[in-house]
């Protein structure tokens, strides 16, 4: 039985914007604070966090996005996840929907919940109200 996970998140950018700060490798660096690659085509490569996350890209589109995910963390021989950005306009920028489905446990679906506000969204939503208010100043 495989665990899913569907999560919103509201970002202060238009959907074009939260799309380059998800797919430009120089902007995924400065927001993530680790080394990236992402080759935006399907089937292009993909790594973020010093490599501590691989895959490879399924889908790409003005307003969705999705890869495989696998963690250094997860045991050898573990099959990928899958994640998919979904980008809504909405009041005041974009409605994020992520549905990362396909974990082998609860547990590391729980694990990874946190994980998505805390060492994704959050720095993302920072890098957008520091560097992007700024320029509009």
């Amino acid at each position: 039985m495989a665990f899913d996970l569907t999560l919103e998140f509201q970002l202060s950018a238009p959907p074009a914007r939260v799309m380059q700060l998800l797919t430009d490798v120089v902007l995924i660096r400065k927001w993530s604070g680790g080394a990236a690659i992402l080759e935006n085509i399907v089937g292009g490569r993909f790594s973020m966090f010093d490599e501590w996350v691989t895959g490879s890209v399924t889908k790409t589109s003005t307003d969705e996005l999705a890869y495989t995910w696998l963690t250094t963390d997860e045991p050898s021989g573990s099959k990928p996840t899958e994640v998919h950005y979904t980008l809504k306009k909405s009041d005041g920028g974009t409605k994020l929907i992520l549905h990362h489905t396909g974990f082998a446990t609860e547990e590391e679906m729980k694990d990874h919940k946190s994980g998505w506000a805390d060492f994704f969204f959050d720095p993302l939503e920072d890098f957008i109200m520091i560097f992007d208010n700024r320029d509009q100043k």
